[in-house]
């Protein structure tokens, strides 16, 4: 079994596979999968290139990906967004990459995305720290709510979001109080890399699909941060939530969090 590490060449060709089909071709077909949540032609043809792709390459690792589910073992899995940010590329709007990961057991070990539109590509390996191309990166040092620019996700859609954005509203709502800026980016995958490059002090993603989240949860740990769940615990790839911030803001953050909660 080939080490997580040894892997990495391999991460990175799926990505090269990846921003070359999103750089060649503009969304065509875009439909509803539930929701106001969307799909487009371009998310499936990358999944599909990369599902096969991975295969061929590591046949004795699982594949989950955010379009056609999971195939294969489950105890260590390359986990795909193929488009995080489909919304934003449906639209134009540049702020969407690839995010591709290994999971093994409930953590990532392995961290690819790319950013095809901004330039930029973030990679993580477990214990070997963050970089952004060959450049290490480090989380910001805010040790202040007021000097920190934090970015949240989306609100909920589809049923039972009207609780769910209650939360988030009464959170908007003391974090716009207390923070240098707000930001609503439209991609985890965006929100965790720029956390673990320094851009972002903290984010706050009232929800967990590991497509989305499990690469950049390894990228803001081997920066220096943290990621935990809405409760405090650790976070893994079964958490409810992601929230990932430096030492210096975890306590402030968790606790503004409870409060909007308690609305």
């Amino acid at each position: 079994m080939m080490d997580h590490t040894t892997l990495r060449p391999v991460a990175a060709e799926a990505l090269d596979r990846a921003k070359h089909i999103i750089g060649s071709r503009i969304p065509g077909a875009v439909t509803l999968k539930s929701d106001r949540d969307l799909v487009t032609d371009v998310d499936l043809a990358v999944e599909d290139a990369l599902r096969e792709f991975l295969a061929e390459e590591t046949p004795e690792i699982g594949f989950l990906g955010e379009e056609h589910g999971h195939t294969g073992p489950r105890d260590r899995w390359w986990v795909l967004d193929p488009v995080d940010g489909t919304s934003n590329l449906a639209h134009g709007i540049p702020l969407c990459g690839v995010s591709l990961g290994l999971v093994e057991g409930d953590r990532g070990v392995l961290a690819a995305i790319d950013l095809p539109f901004l330039g930029a590509r973030y990679t993580a390996v477990k214990g070997g720290g963050a970089f952004a191309g060959d450049r290490p990166i480090r989380i910001a040092e805010v040790d202040r709510m007021s000097d920190a620019v934090l970015s949240v996700g989306d609100f909920a859609i589809g049923e039972g979001a009207e609780p769910k954005n209650r939360v988030r509203l009464g959170l908007l709502a003391r974090l716009g109080a207390r923070a240098h800026r707000i930001r609503m980016l439209g991609s985890a995958a965006i929100d965790l890399a720029w956390v673990a490059d320094g851009k972002l002090a903290g984010t706050v993603i009232l929800a967990n699909f590991p497509w989305d989240t499990a690469a950049g949860v390894l990228l803001v740990r081997e920066a220096g941060g943290l990621v935990f769940d809405r409760d405090g615990s650790e976070h893994t790839v079964d958490s409810a939530a992601t929230i990932a911030v430096g030492p210096a803001l975890h306590a402030e953050l968790l606790e503004l969090l409870r409060q909007a909660e308690l609305d």
